[in-house]
């Protein structure tokens, strides 16, 4: 027979100190989110972990901050939108706000006056990037317009 050595013991016999009874330490936080964390959800995460809600068709506005005089003002028709989302992306404030076209389309078209002529400035037919959007969804949409 071959003598076969058994390792060196890992742990010790007693442990030198008493862990916590609780392992997680934020122990309190509520196991679904709240409606406040939901909402601020990008569109894209949302689809994700729901599915696709049932929206009316919608046009949104993503652009990032910018300096001037004009900021304040595109923030706040941004914030008075349908569905208004600010969010920071590698230290980038951008903001995305969504209009329902069919009741008020100046909204949009009072946004997109002041943010369109930026090359970050994103235009989203349901929540995605389509073609033509500039060319073609806008003026649609400007055709509501009396």
């Amino acid at each position: 027979m071959t003598d076969v050595k058994r390792p060196e013991r890992v742990l010790q016999d007693e442990p030198e100190f008493q862990p916590l009874e609780r392992f997680w330490p934020y122990a309190d936080l509520s196991e679904q989110p709240s409606d406040e964390e939901l909402a601020r959800l990008s569109p894209e995460l949302a689809q994700a972990l729901f599915g696709a809600r049932p929206l009316p068709f919608s046009i949104s506005l993503d652009f990032p901050a910018f300096e001037g005089e004009l900021y304040a003002r595109a923030v706040g028709l941004a914030q008075a939108s349908d569905e208004y989302l600010e969010t920071f992306t590698d230290g980038v404030r951008r903001h995305r706000a969504r209009f329902y076209p069919g009741d008020r389309p100046e909204r949009l078209r009072d946004l997109y006056e002041l943010v369109g002529a930026m090359a970050e400035c994103g235009v989203l037919v349901d929540d995605k990037p389509v073609p033509y959007a500039r060319e073609l969804w806008l003026p649609l949409v400007w055709c509501l317009i009396r």
